[in-house]
């Protein structure tokens, strides 16, 4: 693994605590037993009795490790006293880091984000050299306020999340619905086929019963005109038969 990149949070100078296969002396293998990993959300207890600088530092911005060419290097924070020079300087390179590194200038940025996160170790750190615990609530402030940002990532992922859930459950009820009108539409038409089989039938059963019903009302006039015929015939003879008796 290759050196750290450049930081804004100050550093001493490396110090090499071992080569890979070799062990370490008493004072490398307590250097070794520095915690590589940032240290628990709770700062460091003020207690009554100070604590030695580098001891505090260690314990609230760890030092970082790095093994490189088979050697563990290792590089504590700097106990060094700073000015307002430093600080004058420590502003003139975080403008120049978010320069060089293209950071935005607005909206959501992970590189001026840590720019600005390692602006702050080192404020606390310059802070902890003079008072210790006034470092210590700086550190409080810095932990809660990376707390606050946690919970707000954790809000935006869930909400997100929750809309990818909810459009995904649109989508399938898009589909569902879609399905649905075929169906509905094949039904209409399935429908529509059988009303105009059924109008079809109404049709032609109308043409056969008035067919039907000329046929007998043509059949009804010849026999009422037989009749009337037949009768006039009758009527006639009558009459014939009456006058002759007469």
């Amino acid at each position: 693994m290759a050196a750290p990149p450049e930081s804004l949070l100050r550093y001493s100078a490396p110090a090499l605590i071992s080569r890979r296969g070799e062990k370490g002396s008493a004072g490398a293998r307590s250097a070794k037993g520095t915690p590589r990993q940032p240290p628990p959300r709770t700062p460091p207890a003020i207690s009554p009795t100070p604590q030695h600088p580098q001891e505090l530092l260690n314990a609230i911005l760890p030092p970082r490790e790095w093994e490189e060419a088979q050697k563990l290097w290792v590089q504590e924070v700097s106990t060094a006293h700073s000015t307002r020079r430093d600080v004058v300087l420590l502003q003139e390179q975080l403008d120049r880091q978010l320069q060089q590194q293209q950071a935005r200038e607005t909206g959501l940025c992970p590189v001026r984000r840590e720019l600005y996160s390692q602006c702050f170790d080192e404020l606390i750190r310059q802070t902890t050299v003079s008072c210790a615990e006034r470092g210590l609530l700086l550190l409080r402030v810095r932990d809660e306020l990376q707390l606050t940002l946690a919970a707000y990532q954790t809000l935006y992922q869930s909400s997100v999340d929750f809309g990818v859930r909810k459009a995904l459950e649109a989508e399938q009820g898009k589909a569902l619905m879609e399905k649905r009108i075929a169906e509905l539409e094949e039904e209409r038409s399935e429908l529509e086929r059988q009303v105009g089989e059924e109008k079809a039938k109404c049709e032609a059963i109308e043409k056969q019963e008035n067919e039907r019903r000329e046929i007998e009302e043509k059949k009804h006039s010849e026999e009422v005109l037989f009749l009337k015929r037949a009768n006039q015939q009758l009527k006639t003879q009558l009459e014939s038969i009456i006058a002759a008796k007469s």
